[in-house]
């Protein structure tokens, strides 16, 4: 797939993306606008203030393939307010309904609405691809702040939106975006005492829904690797449950976790070169690593505790996980070698499923206390514990890779369902699936090539 351009690079694309009638002045300005950033008095959002709202922005149904065009827009809209950064306006309120892309917006017009940008673009064939081009404009200045242009194969278009909300997130907020990503969850079907699970990926909107197994067995746990073209998981076959790692691309499997020793838990290093996962004996389970070459595993914990659920710091150095070893479920830090393991909650109730945020600043946990399960986050140091979310059940947090979204499953009534939440606590939504779902993996941004 083709790179986001920027406008003001090529002189064959800008020509090419907006027109022989736009004045040089406008490419200057727009070059310097995004350079700027958010941090230079261009138009930005703080995510953090307590008084927090939404910033309203009108996206303007896109032109050249009508249909196309109109739903690239919608996938917009809905990613832009799902994130909860967002207000998109509804088209009722719009002074103007078509914008041509090679055209300027009637900013005085726009002035009476709420709008603080306006996106305009147009879909277009370029042989057996679709391309998208598009510019952000801030309606107090009249001036543009974004322009970018992506191509996809044709099957793949609905990813047109997804990469331009991705670049709407980045420049108004200063944060990576998250919508250009998948979701490998337990697809669960048929009666709540006989569910039949398999593996099945969508888009983090719910769209393009795909199995990745049979149902005939049982696989639980997945885990995308750092690369998001591997998925590690615990499979229930003949014998003892054990740890295996399937390719998206071809389905192929192979299994990681010793014959005849039950292996659970898997969580990839962050090269994606190794395994840290926990094996069951007599009744206790420690953690090893496990080197996906020679498959070779090294000891990282061990005595008659439950040690499980580890989860690497985003440079490899340190393991989050949980134990009993203290009498009761908590979080622990080691060294990514098993050295100095402390522990780390020490709130009421029992501690579960650690998972380290992308960017390494905090680590999100379930927590079971008084007949509830919540979704929480703390800092690497123990402090600064939060709940997010809590209710009759939820568990399994699986980081968007931004590090600012968490996916988890949320029991309610008849089965499960996967939700998302922010570390502000303030978005709380369903993520849609065919059916019941539970023990979500949320993978990193796709590829750009």
């Amino acid at each position: 797939m083709q790179k986001p351009l920027r406008l003001f690079r090529p002189l064959g694309f800008i020509i090419g993306l907006i027109g022989l009638l736009m004045l040089p002045a406008l490419l200057t300005d727009m070059a310097r606008a995004q350079d700027r950033g958010c941090n230079a008095g261009t138009l930005c959002i703080d995510l953090n203030p307590s008084n927090f709202k939404p910033m309203p922005i009108a996206i303007v149904d896109f032109s050249g393939e009508a249909a196309q065009g109109a739903q690239v827009a919608g996938i917009i809209a809905n990613n832009l307010q799902r994130s909860g950064v967002f207000e998109p306006l509804d088209r009722s309120r719009f002074p103007e309904n078509n914008i041509a892309f090679d055209a300027a917006p009637n900013f005085a017009a726009w002035k009476n609405t709420s709008a603080q940008a306006i996106l305009n673009g147009r879909v277009i064939r370029e042989g057996g691809r679709l391309v998208v081009e598009y510019r952000l404009w801030e309606v107090a200045t009249g001036k543009p702040i974004l322009g970018q242009r992506h191509g996809v194969d044709v099957q793949s278009w609905r990813r047109l939106g997804h990469l331009s909300a991705d670049a709407v997130f980045e420049r108004l907020t200063g944060e990576t975006g998250f919508f250009d990503t998948r979701i490998v969850f337990v697809d669960e079907t048929g009666p709540k005492d006989k569910r039949r699970k398999r593996l099945a990926i969508i888009d983090q909107d719910g769209a393009n829904f795909l199995a990745l197994s049979s149902g005939d067995e049982l696989l639980v746990t997945p885990r995308f690797s750092p690369r998001g073209d591997q998925v590690a998981f615990m499979a229930f076959g003949d014998g003892r449950p054990r740890v295996q790692v399937m390719t998206l691309g071809s389905g192929q499997r192979q299994v990681i976790g010793q014959e005849g020793v039950m292996s659970f838990a898997p969580r990839f290093a962050p090269g994606g070169g190794a395994l840290a996962m926990s094996v069951e004996s007599g009744g206790a389970s420690s953690i090893v690593a496990v080197d996906l070459s020679s498959r070779s595993a090294r000891p990282l914990t061990s005595g008659g505790a439950i040690d499980t659920s580890p989860s690497y710091s985003p440079d490899g150095s340190q393991i989050v996980f949980e134990s009993d070893r203290g009498g009761g479920q908590q979080i622990y830090i080691m060294g990514a070698d098993g050295s100095g393991a402390r522990r780390i909650s020490f709130g009421e109730g029992r501690y579960s499923t650690p998972v380290w945020s992308p960017k390494g600043d905090l680590i999100a946990f379930t927590k079971q206390r008084g007949g509830s399960f919540a979704i929480g986050v703390m800092k690497p140091d123990g402090s600064g514990e939060r709940i997010l979310t809590e209710g009759f059940h939820n568990e399994g947090p699986s980081w968007a890779p931004n590090g600012r979204y968490i996916v988890f499953f949320r029991e309610a009534g008849a089965g499960a369902k996967l939700h998302m939440v922010d570390v502000n606590a303030r978005v709380d939504v369903p993520i849609p699936t065919p059916s019941f779902a539970s023990d979500p993996t949320w993978s990193p941004l796709r590829s750009t090539r």
